[in-house]
This record gives structure tokens, sequence and C-alpha cells, in this order.
């Protein structure tokens, strides 16, 4: 496959960034999308030109790190994919593709296709821990009886792998359905009930802290998230919200 590929490239969150045009070939329809992106830095090195910085690390679709905004979408055209799942079968022979980071005032570049998406891990922090009882014969976890929905449902909350495609895609850059999935994962569980209330207030006090913007409900981020999380955890999540801090206020 030749392609013409337009990249973003920005030395740092204070500089200007701009498109630069790179043509690439021989590029074969099995590669994924990242192993493009090493063809197209190892021929930058060779000629001497500085490589495009772009994150990656596991490869697999787990991590969530391999975030780049492709043709307008996040992740890429195909549903229920990251970026390095994404293979060049995907696009056409010829084609120019565009390559660009993440756009959220939250999440301000670093270089290039990197961004800073540490206001992730403030927010997560801000969730505090699980308290466990450890004194006398405690239960072991997986002894403790839940009901299946919730275990599912709990299990599909902890698919999110923080990639930020939800706060990309929305018009709002709002990171509510990221946060929805955190809290929800820990709530729908007996061992979340202990600090369930303070972890949701934190948590969402920390997101608008971030300058995270709200959720208006046009879906964007369910459609383009790679997990496939539901819009029904943000419904949840404000309720606990609500009743979190109503019973904050009765106190």
């Amino acid at each position: 496959m030749d392609l013409t590929l337009k990249v973003w490239r920005q030395k740092n969150s204070q500089a200007k960034g701009k498109m630069e045009t790179y043509p690439i070939s021989d590029i074969s329809e099995d590669s994924s999308f990242l192993e493009m992106m090493d063809v197209l830095n190892g021929n930058l090195i060779n000629s001497g030109k500085e490589p495009v910085a772009f994150d990656h690390d596991c490869r697999e679709g787990i991590c969530g790190m391999c975030s780049m905004y492709i043709n307008g979408q996040a992740h890429g055209p195909m549903r229920g994919t990251t970026t390095c799942q994404l293979h060049m079968r995907s696009f056409r022979d010829g084609e120019t593709i565009y390559i660009e980071p993440w756009r959220s005032g939250s999440m301000p570049v670093i270089k290039d296709l990197v961004v800073d998406r540490s206001a992730f891990d403030r927010i997560q922090q801000a969730g505090g821990f699980v308290s466990v009882n450890t004194s006398g014969n405690t239960q072991d976890a997986n002894a403790v009886p839940i009901p299946k929905v919730n275990a599912d449902k709990a299990f599909d909350a902890a698919a999110c792998i923080g990639c930020a495609a939800c706060v990309a895609t929305c018009k709002n850059s709002s990171a509510m359905l990221f946060v929805a999935a955190k809290v929800s994962q820990y709530s729908y569980l007996p061992q979340g009930e202990v600090e369930a209330k303070d972890r949701v207030v934190n948590m969402v006090n920390q997101m608008d802290k971030e300058g995270f913007g709200n959720c208006t409900n046009t879906g964007a981020c369910e459609v383009e998230c790679p997990k496939g999380i539901s819009l029904e955890y943000i419904a949840r999540m404000n309720r606990e919200y609500v009743s979190a801090t109503i019973s904050s206020e009765k106190k």
C-alpha cells in the first residue's frame, strides 16, 4: 500500500503545532496502524529527521495508551477497536490519512501525538481505596456472594481502559463516561460499598476541578469507546452522586 500521511507535529504544549505531510510506501495491509507508524519513524530517522512521538505500550488493546485521532475518529474507523488493534486493510491504497492527538484543554499536548492524561490518574486517586476488615477470620473476597447481574455489570464497567476516547469525542470534552465506569466497577460490589458515597463525590469533584465538561447525552462517547462502555453508567453515577450529596447535607 502507498499512503499519504498528514501528521500533527507539535514540539511541546506551548509551541504552535501544524500538520506535516509524509508519503509512505510498501505498507502491508496486514500491518497494524502502530506498525505503520514505526515504519514512518524508521524512514524519518534514516533521513535524519525527528521521529513522530506517539504513545503505545501493550499493543493488545488493554492499556489504552495508543490514543490517536485518525481521519476525524478516535482510534480510527473501526468500532470497538483501539489504535493498536487497527489494521491497514481498513484503509485504501493511495488514501490520505489524517493523524492527530486528542483535543482537550484538560489533556494538553506534550509532543506531537502524545497528550498529558494525568488528570485521569488524579481522578482515580481521588476515589481512594477499598476498606477490608482484616481482624478475625476474614472471608475470602471470592467467597462473598454477589448477584450475577451485579458481577456482570461490575466487570463491564471495569473493561474501561482509560484511553480518553470519550473525552476526545465529546463536544464538551466530558470525562463522565470514564468516571462513571470507575465509580461503577466498585459500587456494584459489596467490597466497594463502604466508601461508595465518598468515592463518587470525590471523583466527580476532582473531574470538575480538572476542567472537564459536563455530559449532554449526545452519546458520542459510547459510540467511540473501544470497550463499548454504556451511557447507563453515567445515569447510575448521577443517581449515586445526588444521593451521596443529599445524605451529606442531612448530617
